[in-house]
Protein backbone atom coordinates (compact mmCIF):
# COMPACT_ATOMS: atom_id res chain seq x y z
CA UNK A 1 0.00 0.00 0.00
CA UNK A 2 1.32 3.22 -1.13
CA UNK A 3 0.44 6.54 0.41
CA UNK A 4 -0.31 9.51 -1.65
CA UNK A 5 1.48 12.76 -1.36
CA UNK A 6 -1.44 14.35 0.44
CA UNK A 7 -1.53 11.52 2.97
CA UNK A 8 2.20 11.98 3.63
CA UNK A 9 1.64 15.66 4.14
CA UNK A 10 -1.20 15.05 6.65
CA UNK A 11 0.88 12.46 8.58
CA UNK A 12 3.89 14.82 8.68
CA UNK A 13 1.75 17.76 9.86
CA UNK A 14 0.20 15.49 12.56
CA UNK A 15 3.65 14.45 13.79
CA UNK A 16 4.78 18.09 13.90
CA UNK A 17 1.65 19.08 15.85
CA UNK A 18 2.22 16.29 18.39
CA UNK A 19 5.92 17.24 18.73
CA UNK A 20 5.09 20.93 19.06
CA UNK A 21 2.40 20.24 21.68
CA UNK A 22 4.80 18.05 23.67
CA UNK A 23 7.49 20.76 23.57
CA UNK A 24 4.93 23.37 24.62
CA UNK A 25 3.86 21.27 27.62
CA UNK A 26 7.50 20.74 28.71
CA UNK A 27 8.20 24.46 28.36
CA UNK A 28 5.08 25.32 30.39
CA UNK A 29 6.26 23.00 33.20
CA UNK A 30 9.72 24.60 33.12
CA UNK A 31 8.20 28.07 33.40
CA UNK A 32 6.05 27.00 36.38
CA UNK A 33 9.04 25.38 38.11
CA UNK A 34 11.20 28.45 37.50
CA UNK A 35 8.45 30.68 38.89
CA UNK A 36 8.20 28.53 42.04
CA UNK A 37 11.98 28.57 42.51
CA UNK A 38 12.05 32.36 42.06
CA UNK A 39 9.40 32.72 44.80
CA UNK A 40 11.42 30.49 47.15
CA UNK A 41 14.60 32.42 46.35
CA UNK A 42 12.88 35.72 47.09
CA UNK A 43 11.61 34.37 50.41
CA UNK A 44 15.07 33.14 51.45
CA UNK A 45 16.67 36.43 50.38
CA UNK A 46 14.12 38.33 52.47
CA UNK A 47 14.90 36.20 55.54
CA UNK A 48 18.62 36.56 54.90
CA UNK A 49 18.34 40.34 54.62
CA UNK A 50 16.53 40.47 57.97
CA UNK A 51 19.40 38.70 59.77
CA UNK A 52 22.13 41.08 60.81
CA UNK A 53 25.64 39.93 61.68
CA UNK A 54 25.54 41.98 64.90
CA UNK A 55 22.48 40.03 66.05
CA UNK A 56 24.14 36.71 65.33
CA UNK A 57 27.26 37.82 67.18
CA UNK A 58 25.30 39.02 70.22
CA UNK A 59 23.16 35.88 70.21
CA UNK A 60 26.30 33.77 70.03
CA UNK A 61 27.84 35.64 72.96
CA UNK A 62 24.62 35.31 74.97
CA UNK A 63 24.45 31.58 74.28
CA UNK A 64 28.11 31.17 75.24
CA UNK A 65 27.46 33.05 78.51
CA UNK A 66 24.41 30.90 79.27
CA UNK A 67 26.37 27.75 78.45
CA UNK A 68 29.17 28.67 80.85
CA UNK A 69 26.62 29.46 83.58
CA UNK A 70 24.85 26.16 82.99
CA UNK A 71 28.13 24.24 83.09
CA UNK A 72 29.05 25.98 86.36
CA UNK A 73 25.65 25.08 87.81
CA UNK A 74 26.14 21.49 86.65
CA UNK A 75 29.50 21.25 88.39
CA UNK A 76 27.99 22.71 91.57
CA UNK A 77 25.13 20.21 91.44
CA UNK A 78 27.52 17.32 90.83
CA UNK A 79 29.63 18.32 93.81
CA UNK A 80 26.55 18.78 95.97
CA UNK A 81 24.63 15.65 95.02
CA UNK A 82 27.22 13.03 94.20
CA UNK A 83 28.23 11.13 97.33
CA UNK A 84 31.92 10.59 97.89
CA UNK A 85 33.16 7.15 96.87
CA UNK A 86 34.30 6.56 100.44
CA UNK A 87 30.70 7.11 101.65
CA UNK A 88 29.48 4.46 99.23
CA UNK A 89 32.16 2.03 100.44
CA UNK A 90 31.27 2.77 104.06
CA UNK A 91 27.60 2.16 103.32
CA UNK A 92 28.43 -1.16 101.64
CA UNK A 93 30.41 -2.31 104.69
CA UNK A 94 27.68 -1.14 107.04
CA UNK A 95 24.90 -2.97 105.17
CA UNK A 96 26.97 -6.15 104.81
CA UNK A 97 27.61 -6.28 108.58
CA UNK A 98 23.96 -5.44 109.32
CA UNK A 99 22.85 -8.34 107.14
CA UNK A 100 25.29 -10.70 108.89
CA UNK A 101 23.80 -9.87 112.33
CA UNK A 102 20.15 -9.47 111.33
CA UNK A 103 20.12 -5.77 112.13
CA UNK A 104 17.88 -3.34 110.21
CA UNK A 105 19.48 -0.09 109.06
CA UNK A 106 16.83 2.59 109.51
CA UNK A 107 18.75 5.71 108.53
CA UNK A 108 22.21 6.82 107.38
CA UNK A 109 23.14 10.47 107.07
CA UNK A 110 26.42 12.16 106.31
CA UNK A 111 26.22 14.78 109.01
CA UNK A 112 29.58 16.48 108.59
CA UNK A 113 32.46 16.55 106.14
CA UNK A 114 35.69 18.44 106.64
CA UNK A 115 39.34 18.35 105.60
CA UNK A 116 42.52 18.37 107.62
CA UNK A 117 46.27 18.29 107.07
CA UNK A 118 48.47 16.44 109.54
CA UNK A 119 52.25 16.36 109.06
CA UNK A 120 51.83 17.25 105.38
CA UNK A 121 49.22 14.53 104.73
CA UNK A 122 45.87 15.83 103.48
CA UNK A 123 42.78 13.86 104.43
CA UNK A 124 39.04 14.31 104.77
CA UNK A 125 36.93 13.56 107.80
CA UNK A 126 33.37 12.36 107.31
CA UNK A 127 30.97 11.91 110.20
CA UNK A 128 28.02 9.58 109.71
CA UNK A 129 24.92 9.21 111.84
CA UNK A 130 23.43 5.73 111.65
CA UNK A 131 20.25 4.41 113.26
CA UNK A 132 19.75 0.64 113.43
CA UNK A 133 17.23 -1.71 115.03
CA UNK A 134 17.50 -5.27 116.26
CA UNK A 135 17.83 -7.32 119.42
CA UNK A 136 20.37 -6.04 121.96
CA UNK A 137 22.95 -8.81 121.43
CA UNK A 138 22.84 -8.34 117.64
CA UNK A 139 23.25 -4.57 118.06
CA UNK A 140 26.31 -5.01 120.32
CA UNK A 141 27.89 -7.52 117.91
CA UNK A 142 27.08 -5.25 114.94
CA UNK A 143 28.71 -2.22 116.60
CA UNK A 144 31.79 -4.21 117.66
CA UNK A 145 32.36 -5.62 114.19
CA UNK A 146 31.63 -2.26 112.54
CA UNK A 147 34.35 -0.68 114.66
CA UNK A 148 36.85 -3.40 113.74
CA UNK A 149 35.99 -3.60 109.99
CA UNK A 150 36.29 0.12 109.25
CA UNK A 151 40.02 0.33 108.56
CA UNK A 152 40.17 4.13 108.38
CA UNK A 153 37.27 4.88 110.69
CA UNK A 154 35.91 4.33 114.15
CA UNK A 155 32.68 4.35 116.10
CA UNK A 156 32.71 7.70 117.89
CA UNK A 157 29.62 7.22 120.05
CA UNK A 158 26.72 4.83 120.57
CA UNK A 159 23.37 5.31 122.27
CA UNK A 160 21.33 2.12 122.62
CA UNK A 161 17.64 2.45 123.45
CA UNK A 162 16.07 -0.63 125.03
CA UNK A 163 12.29 -0.37 125.19
CA UNK A 164 10.39 -1.80 128.17
CA UNK A 165 8.04 -3.70 125.86
CA UNK A 166 8.81 -6.54 123.49
CA UNK A 167 9.67 -4.24 120.54
CA UNK A 168 13.20 -4.19 119.14
CA UNK A 169 16.02 -2.13 120.59
CA UNK A 170 17.56 0.66 118.53
CA UNK A 171 20.99 2.24 118.41
CA UNK A 172 22.12 5.67 117.25
CA UNK A 173 25.74 5.42 116.12
CA UNK A 174 28.19 8.16 115.20
CA UNK A 175 30.96 7.00 112.80
CA UNK A 176 34.05 8.99 111.86
CA UNK A 177 35.85 8.10 108.61
CA UNK A 178 39.30 9.42 107.64
CA UNK A 179 40.17 9.34 103.93
CA UNK A 180 43.48 10.24 102.29
CA UNK A 181 43.06 13.07 99.78
CA UNK A 182 46.54 13.31 98.34
CA UNK A 183 48.04 16.48 96.88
Amino acid sequence: MRLSRTSWLIVTIGIFIIAFTSLAIVRYQQINQQSQLNKELASVELELNQVKPEQISSQYEELERRLSQTLAQLETAKAEFSPPIESIDTNDILFDIARDYGVKVIRITLSDESSDDSNGVAYSIETFSVTVEGDVLSLVNFITRLNSDLATGAVKSVVISIPGTSSEASADIQLVMHTYRGD
